[in-house]
């Protein structure tokens, strides 16, 4: 059996810097089909593919992407200490390193990373999760579930990766290849039996979760979103089905939502395991019986002619779907009904996803991440049902993203708000006074509406309009601590911004 040497935690601190046990080069590179060039009994100490995160010992893999070309930093890596250079072309000109020559850096990396940390997804029982909305709730139920505490659940994801008691912010939804074998070495060595990790359509077209060893796959749903990278539907479906092609093997199992027809469409031949979830249509795992209000919802689950009631913390339809994904997940995993139902209720949140934002003016406030038509209308109609009184909404759109989606967005907004007030959300290099104006075309009662490209006086703005009883959503950004501004990352927190309003609002 192989030992095995906790990562010390200020290494994990960089997202590409991967350390672990030392391995020469001729053994790390054995068997594949590329020329050393140089000394083959140099220890690799790390693997990394950044060559500003480099550290004595690494290998740095020189790989040549869409808008980059790693090959101009190899004088940095060297620089740095990297032990050996993975790149396309020998230098008889770069003295040190060894350099490991193969025409194509990218095909071999996943092997690479994967040899390095000793297959850690071989040793975990690994979820991955996809899907348009609800990929981060259901990720964060599923490591609620499936937690004890002489083995902490890995996750990671949109908001943040987690191992053990340790969290980092995420950059990317799903990480690249060289972090994410690294964080799931990482966790295994914390004691973790079971990770679950967000998987998005880009990652899975970029090749970012290649040598992962999946055993489970969920779909959540599906609907328009990231057209201006996929082009059309069709092949954004076609990435997202790429994960089933991942777990196609008879022990593999895939979750699949019942009620959305592209569920079964992604799945597609797959020779997995398939169990359903669902409300309307018959399931493997369905819910009945709702009953909703602003504290949580609780409802039945029938499940091979037996029937349980359920309760949670979470509000909405879509949070059901989101818990049947989960239940279904964790049974399948091996869990009870009798334990999930106790650590469902008992469920903390999720991060800018309905989250509360206490006060003192009686106003329902709320965060959420919503930023798809199919979102917002979700998580507003939720509110409708369970709404007191009016309810306010303050919204933005992305810049450099999907132009169509603005008017649907707004659109979805009116359709359930008294009020809509239209704000800056990230404009990246876009103006956000246009951004909004293309948005506002979704509106057709312009009396509901105010634009204030300003987001923390929008939100002071709506706090301030706001009646005892009224409910207050803040959508689009969650948990989201920056906004992306002319190239520039400012200091933004929806939730803190409205909590420090609520606290100076008489």
């Amino acid at each position: 059996m192989i030992q095995r040497k906790p990562i010390g935690w200020s290494k994990l601190k960089s997202s590409r810097i991967c350390m672990g046990n030392g391995i020469t080069v001729k053994k790390l590179f054995q068997g594949l089909d590329v020329e050393i060039k140089g000394c083959k009994d140099l220890e690799v100490t790390g693997v990394c593919s950044h060559s500003k995160f480099v550290a004595p010992g690494n290998l740095f893999i020189a790989k040549k992407g869409t808008n980059f070309d790693a090959t101009e930093f190899i004088p940095d890596a060297t620089s740095a200490g990297a032990t050996a250079i993975l790149t396309d072309l020998y230098n008889p000109f770069l003295e040190g390193p060894a350099q490991v020559i193969h025409p194509h850096p990218d095909l071999i990396e996943a092997e690479i990373a994967d040899r390095f940390f000793r297959y850690p997804s071989q040793e975990l029982f690994l979820i991955g999760i996809t899907g348009t909305n609800g990929k981060t709730t259901t990720s964060y139920l599923i490591h609620h579930l499936l937690t004890r505490k002489e083995s902490p659940c890995g996750l990671m994801g949109t908001i943040e990766t987690m191992i053990g008691q340790h969290r980092i912010p995420s950059e990317l939804t799903t990480a690249d290849i060289v972090t994410n074998q690294k964080f799931l070495r990482e966790m295994r060595d914390q004691g973790a039996e079971n990770g679950v990790m967000e998987v998005t359509s880009h990652a899975l077209e970029q090749g970012r979760v290649a040598g992962l060893d999946f055993d489970m796959a969920i779909f959540t749903n599906f609907s328009q979103d990231h057209l201006d990278y996929h082009g059309t539907m069709e092949n954004y479906l076609a990435a997202k089905a790429k994960l089933f092609t991942i777990i196609n093997a008879p022990e593999k199992i895939a979750v699949l939502n019942a009620d959305d027809a592209a569920s079964l469409q992604a799945f597609g031949a797959s020779r997995a395991k398939a169990v359903t979830f669902g409300i309307e249509s018959p399931a493997d795992y369905q819910a009945k019986g709702m009953h909703r209000d602003l504290e949580g919802t609780s409802f039945i689950l029938a499940h091979q002619g037996k029937e349980r009631r359920f309760k949670m913390p979470l509000i909405g339809d879509f949070n059901v779907l989101n818990a049947l994904a989960a239940i279904a997940a964790c049974h399948q995993r091996g869990l009870t009904f009798e334990q999930i139902q106790r650590r469902l209720a008992t469920f903390p949140g999720v991060p800018g996803r309905l989250e509360r934002i206490q006060n003192d003016r009686g106003v329902h406030l709320f965060v959420d991440f919503a930023h798809t038509p199919e979102a917002l209308e979700k998580v507003l109609s939720l509110l409708t049902q369970v709404k007191e009184k009016k309810i306010l909404t303050i919204f933005g759109c992305g810049g450099d993203r999907d132009p169509s989606k603005r008017p649907k967005m707004a659109a979805a907004v009116e359709k359930f708000s008294d009020h809509v007030i239209l704000t800056s959300d990230n404009p990246r290099s876009e103006d956000p006074m246009e951004i909004c104006l293309e948005a506002a075309k979704g509106i057709r009662e312009t009396r509901k509406l105010l634009i204030e490209v300003d987001r923390k006086a929008a939100i002071a703005k709506g706090i301030e309009l706001a009646k005892p009883g009224d409910v207050v959503l803040l959508a689009g950004r969650g948990h989201e601590p920056f906004q992306k501004i002319g190239g520039r990352l400012i200091p933004f927190d929806d939730r803190e911004v409205a909590r420090e309003i609520c606290s100076h609002s008489p």
